[in-house]
């Protein structure tokens, strides 16, 4: 059974806007009826969840769209090897970050303790 975009976004809880954008980008396949609406597959439901899920760990669409099909296409996949590259740059590039908020917290505090005592 093929899903209209509002029924894929319903299932998701993605919006049509996101979907479109996913479509656009190669993330998704849909095909088009004569009447020029999107129908997508049953399996772009776990797709859908799988690109959100990537998302919320910080992966570009860009990023998502080089994954093999062992991550983009199946829901909850957390490794295939041909990623552990990858995933290993993007821990690292969070580990940097939260050092650097860690870094300005320290010193906003010692801003604020300063001023509190001044």
């Amino acid at each position: 059974m093929q899903l209209t975009i509002g029924e894929l976004a319903t299932k998701t809880g993605v919006s049509v806007r996101s979907i479109r954008h996913y479509d656009s980008h190669g993330l998704l396949t849909s095909a088009r009826a004569c009447n020029g609406y999107r129908y997508f597959p049953q399996e772009a439901i776990a797709q859908v969840r799988q690109i959100q899920r990537l998302i919320g760990t910080g992966f570009s669409i860009a990023e998502i769209r080089r994954f093999p099909d062992c991550m983009r296409l199946i829901e909850g996949a957390a490794f295939c090897p041909e990623t552990q590259a990858i995933q290993h740059q993007r821990l690292a590039e969070i580990e940097r970050q939260i050092g650097e908020l860690e870094r300005r917290r320290a010193r906003l505090m010692k801003t604020l303790k300063q001023g509190e005592n001044g």
